[in-house]
Formats: C-alpha cells, structure tokens, sequence
C-alpha cells in the first residue's frame, strides 16, 4: 500500500503553496492538491478533488482541507474513485505536514492518525 496526500483549499495559491511546504519534508512521497472552483475563485471543484485523487499516484489518499465545504466535496470525490481516502479533521497545514513528514519514514497510516489525533479541530 503505497500513502499520498491530497490538500484541498479554497484558495488554489494556499493548496499550492502547502503542497510547496510538504515537499520540503516529504521525500518521494505523492502529493495532489485542489484550490478553488473550476474557474478558479475563492471555493472548492469535486472535479478538481477527483482530478487530484486520480493524479496522485499513491493507492491510499490521505486528505487534508481547510473549511467545511471542502470537507463536503472530498466526501463526495472519495465515492467517485477505487483509490481508498482518508479525510482529517485536522488544521491544513499542520496537519498535512505530519502526514508528508511521515510517510517517507514508512510509517504506517495507523501510526499516522496517532499522530494527527491530538491535532483534531473539526468536525
């Protein structure tokens, strides 16, 4: 099983500039991300989510977002891929930064949550 991450965003210049941050930690580790709607406002795309889940070439997603709408259209993206996704109640950055710092020490994804436990916010 092989671990990516997905950031979602409702800015496109937020999700690409934490995807920006995680490679600072997170070797080969696969990681997509989707910022704002199709026309590139301030929201979210289920389409630019699945775009990100089938570019990502990990078989397991582990996702992050920043408000409750993005929530909302990972949920929805998740149903539409055979890619199995893991959505955190997380902060964005915190929360995918331990994630991306993780993974390319072969965690696992229980290790993992354990983790990011502590650092849930919402939900």
């Amino acid at each position: 099983m092989m671990l990516g991450i997905t950031v979602v965003s409702h800015v496109p210049e937020i999700a690409a500039g934490v995807v920006q941050l995680l490679k600072q930690v997170a070797g080969d580790t696969p990681i997509t991300f989707a910022g704002g709607t199709d026309d590139n406002r301030i929201g979210t795309s289920m389409e630019k989510i699945t775009t990100a889940f089938t570019d990502n070439k990990a078989d397991t997603i582990l996702a992050f977002y920043d408000l409750g709408s993005a929530k909302m259209n990972l949920e929805m993206a998740s149903e539409l891929t055979d890619k199995e996704v893991h959505i955190y109640n997380v902060p964005l950055i915190e929360g995918a930064y331990v994630a991306a710092s993780l993974v390319p020490t072969g965690a696992t994804r229980t290790q993992i949550e354990e983790q990011l436990a502590p650092l849930t916010v919402k939900e």
